[in-house]
């Protein structure tokens, strides 16, 4: 199955994406069969921020219509904090969508974890991962929210993170734990800047790695749609 990325939301993420599916891919022995959209994060912000789900259902609606285009059989969102207007963008989309936020819950749940602790832009902590969590219950820093979601999209934007940022991000993660999480979700795609190469001392589960074993089975066709 050919795949199709809506990446540039942000460039550091989309990097991490094409990286991760490429090395599962050839993992697997398979080939892969992979396009890449730019969209405009500054834009993103604006109406995600404004909670303009039409307009960015409209943007990602016209970038899909590329991916067809080149020959895509699918389409993904390269960021959950993008997922805001996920479900009014499946009616205007050309190609099938597949959710990173939809395996997550089972996924959790596979691992034992209960209770889990989430980071990640405002919108996505604020409602607990689009209020799409059954069987798990997230936790956040409620009253840190402006502040670790002003954090995370000043890293995203940038496309690196300062020793500053890391150490804001570390931090509120062992603070959730002590609020009872059983694992740290990296609830944003662009976390892996603070994370990676880390060993902050409590369990992490990137988000951005449940997508990628999704895709990767749909490009193998391991899995169908």
């Amino acid at each position: 199955m050919h795949i199709g990325l809506i990446g540039g939301i942000g460039v550091a993420a989309t990097v991490v994406y094409y990286q991760r599916l490429a090395t599962e891919m050839t993992r697997r022995g398979k080939p892969l069969a992979l396009t890449i959209v730019h969209a405009d994060v500054q834009e993103l912000i604006r109406n995600n921020l404004a909670d303009r789900r039409t307009e960015q259902a409209q943007v990602y609606a016209a970038l899909i219509d590329r991916l067809k285009g080149a020959g895509c059989d699918c389409a993904a969102i390269t960021s959950l904090g993008g997922h805001f207007c996920f479900d009014e963008t499946v009616p205007l989309s050309s190609l099938p969508l597949v959710s990173a936020v939809t395996p997550l819950d089972d996924h959790f749940a596979a691992q034992g974890y209960e209770n889990v602790g989430l980071l990640g832009t405002r919108v996505v902590m604020r409602t607990k991962l689009y209020g799409q969590l059954q069987r798990t219950k997230a936790l956040a820093l409620e009253e840190e929210i402006e502040t670790i979601g002003q954090s995370y999209q000043d890293m995203a934007v940038a496309g690196h993170c300062t020793e500053d940022q890391r150490a804001l991000f570390l931090d509120a993660g062992a603070r959730l734990m002590q609020q009872g999480a059983q694992a740290i979700v990296l609830a944003g795609t662009d976390l892996n800047l603070v994370f990676d190469g880390q060993a902050p001392g409590y369990p992490v589960i990137d988000a951005l790695d449940v997508h990628v074993a999704l895709l990767a089975d749909l490009a193998s066709g391991a899995r169908t749609l």
